[in-house]
Formats: structure tokens, C-alpha cells, sequence
């Protein structure tokens, strides 16, 4: 997050305040396609009660900061992505355990000032801090970014190797459009890995979870490469 910040100015960040649209829908998509996505499928292959909750219930959760890296990558609109994942995070505080309970049929609870202390820890102050040493010191920003991407590579796939590694042995037992695609396609799969372990008494629940969070980065990172081999599009009115 701290790398995705130097990428990107204070200016940058106010102007992403500018698109509510944008912020509003991927809003919307999140807690509606991916949800009703996670229900259907379970229901379409008749899969079991714990690998069922634990589909739907990463269905519900938030969008992952790694779709923020995932963003950059793809050359999409960081500033953009990382409000919509704030915007998602601090809204899966009554949406994930609210959907959750509606789709799978039971409650989850979750730690709402923990919730909201992790977001600001882990999402807005490293964004915040990277955009104001760019802004401020750009010749110390200059001389470390190189270093920033494949520490941010490193960093994601340590954590997807370690969500996995967890339940490896039930494993083995069983632009702007650009950047709302992405944010409503990755999930914040250890958030489901987390809650599962702690709310659902089967531990096999989570190994959906654990499966998304790897499936999201390779998936992800493969759309990303691809999509930044060319530039975004310029907005009609631009190219008028």
C-alpha cells in the first residue's frame, strides 16, 4: 500500500473523490454479483453445507487490497481503486454479515473497530503517507520505487501461501471500468478465511476461501498483464 501511495499524489486522491458514479457502482456490483454469484454456483453444483457457507460467505466479503496492486499493474485508476476498497471494507462491517446470514442462513459476526482500525492501518494511512512523500520528496521516491513491486508481489504471495497453507489438508481432502472490474473481482479472501475459522464450526468452510484467495492473484495477475500491454482508452469526450 505504501508503494501503490507513491505511485500517486494528493491531488490524485481528491480528484478520484470527483467520480462518485464509478465508486457507487462498484459498490453496488460488489455486494450483489458476487453474493448472488457465490449462491448460484453452490447451488448449481449441490455443494456441500460447509464448502456452500464458504463459498457464499466470501461471496460477501469486501474487495482485497491486493486488487489495489492487481490496479496498478493493469495501468487502471489506483486512487480510484483504493477508495473503492476502503468504501467496500468499511461497508462489509453490516454488509458481509448481513448477506451472509440471508444467503447461507447463518450470522456472522464481525469486529467492527477492528474492522475499521485494519482499514486505516492497512489501506488509507500506507496511501496516504506514499502520496504525501511523493508529493513532498520525490527524489526519495524516485530512488526507492523500484524496489516497490516486487516487494508488493513477494508480500501477496506470501500471504495467499499462507491463507492456503492452513487448510492444505482439507484442500488435498476436497481504467476506471478496468479498475471496478477488478475491484469487484477480487475479494478480500483471508477477511472469509478469518471469519469462517471463527464463526462456522466446520473448519472445511474455509477452504473456499482459501482457494479464492490464491485463484484471485493468478487470475487476476494474468487479466492485469494483459490488460497492460495497452493503455486505457481515452473517455469519449476526451478523444472529441
Amino acid at each position: 500500500m505504501l508503494g501503490m501511495g507513491m505511485t500517486l499524489t494528493l491531488d490524485d486522491l481528491r480528484g478520484a473523490f470527483s467520480m462518485p458514479k464509478e465508486i457507487i457502482s462498484g459498490f453496488v456490483l460488489q455486494y450483489s454479483v458476487m453474493p448472488i454469484s457465490g449462491f448460484l454456483v453452490s447451488k448449481l453444483l449441490n455443494l456441500p453445507s460447509h464448502f456452500a457457507a464458504g463459498l457464499i460467505l466470501v461471496g460477501c466479503c469486501p474487495g482485497g487490497t491486493a486488487s489495489n496492486i492487481v490496479t496498478y499493474i493493469a495501468r487502471g485508476n489506483v486512487a480510484l481503486s483504493v477508495l473503492m476498497t476502503a468504501a467496500s471494507t468499511l461497508s462489509a462491517v453490516v454488509m458481509t454479515p448481513f448477506l451472509t446470514a440471508k444467503l447461507a442462513g447463518q450470522y456472522v459476526a464481525v469486529d467492527a473497530a477492528g474492522l475499521l482500525m485494519s482499514t486505516l492501518q492497512v489501506v488509507l494511512l500506507p496511501v496516504l503517507a506514499g502520496a504525501f512523500l511523493n508529493q513532498y520528496f520525490p527524489s526519495l521516491v524516485k530512488f526507492v520505487s523500484p524496489l516497490m513491486p516486487p516487494i508488493a508481489v513477494g508480500t501477496v504471495a506470501l500471504l495467499c501461501g499462507n491463507a492456503i497453507a492452513q487448510s492444505a489438508s482439507a484442500i488435498l481432502m476436497s481504467a476506471s471500468s478496468r479498475t471496478i472490474s477488478i475491484e469487484v473481482g477480487m475479494q478480500n479472501s483471508v477477511l472469509g478465511v478469518v471469519l469462517a475459522t471463527q464463526h462456522f464450526g466446520n473448519p472445511l468452510t474455509a477452504v473456499p476461501c482459501a482457494v479464492s484467495s490464491v485463484c484471485h492473484s493468478v487470475f487476476g495477475s494474468v487479466l492485469a498483464g494483459f490488460w497492460r500491454r495497452s493503455a486505457p482508452s481515452p473517455p469519449k469526450q476526451m478523444q472529441d
